[in-house]
This record gives C-alpha cells, structure tokens and sequence, in this order.
C-alpha cells in the first residue's frame, strides 16, 4: 500500500521504546543468523555487510542521492542484542529501520536496507531522507559493549559511507541520534568515544 506524504512524514513511534520492548537475551555468536546465499541481494553497498533485510514496510523505497540529497551519517545504539534488533526491523508492525546494524563482539555488519532507500531511524523525516543510519549493538550505559572491534568496523563502514557519497568526515555531518532536531534520544551516549571514533574514520 503506497504511503502518503503525511504519513511517512509523521513522527516514528519511540525507536528506543520499541528495541527496548524486544527479547533482550543474549543469544552466543555461534548461534546468530547469517544470511543464507538465496537472501543476498546480487551487491550490498558495503562489501563487507551480510544482507538481513528490514521488511519493506519499514522503510521507503526512494533513488537517492538523485531524489533527496546525502549529506549525513548518524550513528545509534540499539538499546537491544543484535539478534533483537534485527528482528525488529523484519517485523512489519514496528515502523523502525537503519541501513546498517554492527554486531559487537566482533564488528559484524549487517546491512537492512539499501543506501539508496530511506531508514525510518531518525525520528526526523528529513533527517530521515539525508541520512545513513547506523545501529550498534548495545546500550549506552554499558560501556563494555563498545568493543575495538565495533569501533573498527564501524568505522570503515562510515568512511566508506562518506567517500561513496561525498560527505564530509567530519562532526558536523557524522552525528549521534541525540542531535537530530526534535528526539528525546541520547545514543550513542556518554560512553561512545568520538574522538577515537573520528580518528578511525579518518584513517580507513
């Protein structure tokens, strides 16, 4: 069923009510799905991202950058395990998505839907249409969760993300959720650390 402009453009429900509302847990490594070769699209955008796509009535199709322009990364925490979160983004009732999720024991990415389509992460519609959104396993309180690995591969995803679109790696334009106008979000949280985040970035 198409969706009205008004429609898309209404304020998500509470991403971090909805993560929060899931399974929380913890599922070993060993046991976490990957996706079966039939699920792979033909090319993900990042390389090095398994395809575990959002259901498709959780993000809105769109030809970016020709339809709106790309100028930003937002960076999330789930508030949720992986496994969870994904989960989440397949269950049509949920009206959440990100582009990307990176697991946190070992950096694994995920990818929900293509770059070219837009997430419903923001909670900002035109936040929304400029936006990647990455989600990382985890919760803001929990520091521990932040692994190197996390950092690295998120990192290398992000500055990947810049170069394949020309955004700037800088702060003004690698944001965390509780910059974007209007949410009541405070991911990634005190504990993230962007100085080393931003130096990663801009050495992958």
């Amino acid at each position: 069923m198409k969706r009205t402009e008004q429609e898309r453009a209404r304020p998500l429900t509470s991403r971090r009510r909805l993560l929060q509302g899931a399974a929380l847990a913890a599922v070993p490594y060993t046991l976490l799905p990957s996706a079966p070769a039939q699920a792979r699209p033909r090319t993900v955008d990042h390389p090095f991202a398994d395809w575990m796509s959002a259901d498709p009535r959780n993000y809105t199709p769109s030809d970016r950058p020709f339809s709106y322009p790309l100028d930003l990364v937002v960076i999330h925490v789930t508030q949720a395990t992986y496994t969870s979160t994904l989960g989440i983004f397949q269950n049509p009732r949920k009206n959440v998505s990100a582009h990307y999720v990176v697991r946190s024991a070992d950096g694994h990415v995920a990818q929900c839907v293509r770059e070219h389509d837009i997430a419903w992460h923001a909670g900002n519609w035109d936040y929304n249409t400029r936006s990647i959104g990455i989600e990382h396993e985890g919760w803001v309180d929990r520091p521990g969760y932040f692994t190197d690995a996390l950092y690295a591969e998120s990192a290398r995803l992000t500055a990947a993300i810049c170069a394949r679109h020309g955004i700037p790696k800088d702060r003004a334009h690698i944001i965390g959720h509780y910059e974007v106008p209007g949410t009541d979000h405070t991911d990634p949280g005190p504990n993230w650390d962007w100085t080393r985040y931003m130096r990663l970035v801009n050495v992958s």
